[in-house]
């Protein structure tokens, strides 16, 4: 195994936000307009997405956490100003609160075009928005044993970004209803254990041979090892609506890989759960958020997810000095105090009784901190 100082473990991350019309409120095409005023500004930063409502935007490769809020800040920041500068609204929720996915564009890309061909209704009604996060990782073989292992704390960190609880007018019972929607995609979802990563290409060059997919990108899963960047890419967030909230997830993926790393190092590993026992925990922190309980599988009982996510910040917490993301991830349990996005969605909705608002909210919430 390769020795790696924590250092290494660089970020990228990458944000999908919403484009909103500012007088009904509903998802608006902006006719890639945002994009190509973006790409003028920001390069390949800006990107089109499969739903004309949709806008990606992805950061350069950041030496740490600091670096990285630097870059989201400019981001969202010149996002929204685009936007504006064209008569129209952005916000980051995983999805809108009751926008019809029925009534939106696809965008004119062989890309897209493929996929819909391909998948259909479930490709056309996936209008959601995500978070992903890559951790930097030089040495694959090092990465599967990583992300073998992180599968395990995806569901805290899920929990801790659940921001999408209406779909189409509707309060869904759920924290995150963006899974629910993309579970309809093959190829989501935690993925299994891989016992090298010669395993996890022979998989992959399988579903190649076998026209199953074109490349490696169609597989969505939750976590996975990039197939052409040396990342381990965490995908399972909903778009967390401030940037407080994109940061503190971003630091703490950082630190579950730096960690796992470490204890590899130390000859110590962290127990791998089969992914059975994971989807029950993700199922959890999608119903509920970080109001819910999750299983500790070692004490094979029910705890509290907020006293989990607590252990898990002690975890990490002897890696996060040399990764420079303490004063991040301290945030946390303050922002456990105010709630997820959909605590704060539910909690609007629940004073007002009217979406608009909802939407309101997620605007002006938008460049919170930045």
């Amino acid at each position: 195994m390769s020795s790696l100082n924590l250092s290494s473990f660089t970020l990228g991350i990458e944000e999908e936000y919403m484009v909103i019309d500012p007088q009904t409120r509903e998802l608006k095409s902006h006719e890639q307009k945002i994009v190509i005023e973006g790409q003028k500004l920001l390069r390949d930063k800006v990107k089109a997405e499969m739903h004309q409502a949709v806008v990606e935007v992805g950061t350069d490769i950041c030496k740490d956490i600091d670096e990285a809020f630097i870059d989201v800040a400019g981001l969202r920041g010149n996002i929204a100003e685009i936007a504006g500068s064209l008569g129209l609204w952005v916000g980051a929720s995983g999805t809108h609160p009751f926008s019809h996915w029925h009534s939106q564009l696809i965008t004119d890309n062989i890309r897209y075009h493929e996929i819909v061909n391909e998948l259909q209704e479930a490709a056309r009604s996936n209008l959601i928005f995500g978070l992903h996060v890559h951790v930097g990782i030089t040495d694959r073989k090092l990465a599967i044993h990583i992300a073998n292992t992180a599968r395990y704390f995806l569901p805290h960190v899920y929990a801790l970004s659940t921001n999408s609880p209406f779909w189409i007018g509707r309060t869904t019972g759920y924290k995150s209803y963006r899974s629910k929607v993309f579970d309809k995609f093959p190829r989501t979802g935690i993925p299994e254990y891989f016992e090298s990563i010669e395993a996890y290409d022979n998989y992959v060059n399988l579903l190649i041979k076998t026209n199953c997919i074109d490349n490696a990108k169609k597989i969505w899963w939750d976590i996975r090892v990039h197939p052409f960047f040396n990342t381990i890419e965490f995908r399972v967030c909903d778009v967390p609506m401030t940037i407080n909230e994109t940061m503190a997830i971003a630091a703490l993926f950082q630190a579950i890989c730096a960690k796992l790393y470490k204890l590899r190092t130390q000859n110590l590993n962290f127990i791998v759960y089969q992914r059975a026992l994971i989807n029950e925990n993700k199922w959890r922190a999608g119903r509920y958020g970080i109001e819910g309980s999750l299983i500790d599988f070692g004490k094979e009982t029910e705890v509290p997810t907020r006293r989990l996510i607590l252990e898990l910040l002690d975890f990490v917490d002897d890696v996060i000095d040399e990764l420079g993301s303490r004063h991040v991830i301290e945030k946390i349990p303050a922002l456990m105090d105010k709630g997820t996005g959909a605590d704060r969605q539910l909690k609007v909705f629940a004073e007002t009784n009217n979406l608009v608002n909802v939407v309101d909210y997620i605007h002006d919430q938008f460049l919170t901190s930045v």
